[in-house]
């Protein structure tokens, strides 16, 4: 466990994400259409704000990574662009899943270096097969 803003906080993304506290960020994989039909996806729809259609960036208590349109290439400026925001809202706490592990068809081995920068991140949660 660690602490951030004087909350315990998980060392890693927890498997299931059913609630968030009130400075908590859902970070979930997308397609660029936004068309939040299953997966993470579909619980960043139901449950933090996600917005059908809309398939990048902040959306209510989620952060959409778009990983449906193509290789690992075309992830990684997403990718860059979310830890860029993660670092400009140090006020935020995000809980990364294993984005293009899913439904995009990726290995954790392939999508895990994109998230290099943001290991030392602490207000930035990524699962535990991503940081191993």
């Amino acid at each position: 466990m660690r602490t951030y803003h004087n909350i315990s906080r998980p060392d890693y993304t927890p498997e299931m994400i059913t609630d968030l506290k009130a400075d908590e960020v859902f970070v979930f994989g997308s397609n660029l259409a936004g068309m939040h039909g299953g997966g993470a996806a579909r619980v960043a729809l139901n449950k933090f704000g996600a917005v059908w259609g809309k398939g990048v960036g902040l959306q209510g208590r989620s952060y959409a990574i778009p990983t449906m349109q193509g290789g690992v290439e075309t992830i990684q400026p997403y990718v860059d662009e979310f830890i860029i925001f993660a670092e400009e809202h140090p006020e935020r706490f995000f809980y990364v899943t294993r984005i293009g592990c899913g439904i995009a068809g990726f290995r954790d081995e392939e999508i895990a270096p994109l998230f290099r920068r943001a290991v030392g991140l602490e207000n930035v949660c990524l699962p535990e097969s991503f940081v191993k």
